[in-house]
């Protein structure tokens, strides 16, 4: 896992709603529920619709714009099927200095062997 990255200052992702931004080189999805922050990737697993376009409802889960997919914002978890595999990426957030801040994972690289 890297370190944190600062994405957008607290109170730019308004209540109930969420906001797409580019996270070294990922489209990542930033929700408010309840005032607090949740990070997705912005990609439906399902047909890769944009989540952050999503309605965010009372029950902690996102709505997809496309086909009403829905994910629980705290695990990814798909709540239509919560025994699918199929989840949502989420990542982890905090709150440092008024800044909304995420950890993405670094991509793996492994030498090939021959």
């Amino acid at each position: 896992m890297s370190g944190f990255v600062a994405v957008t200052k607290v109170g730019t992702v308004p209540e109930g709603q969420g906001r797409s931004f580019v996270v070294a080189g990922r489209q990542i999805a930033i929700f408010c529920r309840a005032g607090e922050y949740f990070a997705t990737s912005d990609f439906c697993p399902h047909m890769g619709a944009p989540i952050a376009d999503g309605y965010v409802d009372v029950d902690g889960g996102v709505v997809c714009p496309w086909h009403a997919w829905k994910f629980r914002l705290s695990d990814g978890c798909w709540l239509d099927n919560p025994k699918s595999k199929t989840r949502l990426e989420c990542f982890p957030v905090r709150i440092h200095e008024g800044n909304i801040e995420i950890a993405i994972p670094q991509t793996a690289t492994t030498p090939h062997d021959e």
